[in-house]
């Protein structure tokens, strides 16, 4: 184990680096202020160090709202106990204490997206926990499939890619005209529900033809997971907590 100054007085900190990236991203980012204790207290159960564009997205941002809230990045926001954008920590479980025992088996989610999509972080044994991918590649819960897709990158070559503009290729087909008004509407712990859904035939479709609405994150959540083991009879795993 590490202490925390180890993780945190580093040479070359990431957060430099990336603070560059964000502020020259043709997409608009978003930095959420940061809640130092927060931050201290994720990095220190996470082992991960400052270096890392991980521990730099805990330690120095209170999450990233990417392409005006599509995607949310989490880290240690500032704003009380229940701000409305969640920490890492929390999605995630973190015991409250430090715990040198704990780990996030399954994977470390990282991000959501406003369909229900989710972004994770593998942990060491994908393969047990249900997921494809090797130990510390990013995979993706696709909304519209009811599958974990893998990525092939691993957290910072991943978080760059998300600010490079990608991301218009990557959700191809899953937007809608007018979708940047409906999503700067919602909340940071709330998503969008379509009917007919996503993975239907009717949903792909015709987007623009389908009925939306705001939801909690929690609710979407729930009903993809649900939807997974009623028609593949498969438990997804965990998707985050909001």
């Amino acid at each position: 184990m590490r202490e925390l100054s180890q993780l945190i007085d580093v040479e070359e900190p990431a957060w430099p680096e990336l603070k560059e990236t964000l502020e020259a991203s043709p997409v608009c980012v978003e930095v959420l202020p940061a809640d130092s204790d927060l931050g201290t207290a994720s990095i220190l159960q996470l082992q991960v160090t400052a270096r890392s564009y991980l521990g730099a997205v805990v330690l120095h941002c209170g999450g990233l709202l990417v392409d005006d809230g599509w995607l949310r990045v989490f880290g240690s926001p500032y704003g009380g106990p229940a701000p409305e954008t969640p920490s890492l920590a929390r999605v995630n479980l973190f015991p409250e204490a430090f715990d040198p025992a704990w780990r996030p088996e399954p994977g470390l989610v990282v991000a959501h997206d406003v369909l229900g999509g989710v972004f994770a972080l593998n942990g060491a044994a994908p393969a047990r926990a249900g997921r494809p991918g090797a130990p510390g590649e990013v995979v993706y819960f696709a909304p519209d499939s009811l599958r974990w897709e893998a990525l092939g990158v691993g957290h910072s070559t991943w978080l760059a890619w998300l600010v490079s503009g990608a991301l218009d290729d990557f959700y191809a087909g899953l937007r809608w005209p007018g979708w940047r008004e409906e999503v700067r509407a919602l909340t940071g712990d709330q998503g969008l529900s379509l009917f007919p859904p996503l993975w239907s035939a009717e949903g792909r479709q015709d987007l623009s033809a389908t009925s939306r609405r705001a939801v909690p994150m929690k609710e979407l959540l729930g009903v993809a997971r649900d939807s997974c083991r009623q028609f593949d009879g498969a438990d997804p795993g965990f998707l985050g907590t909001v």
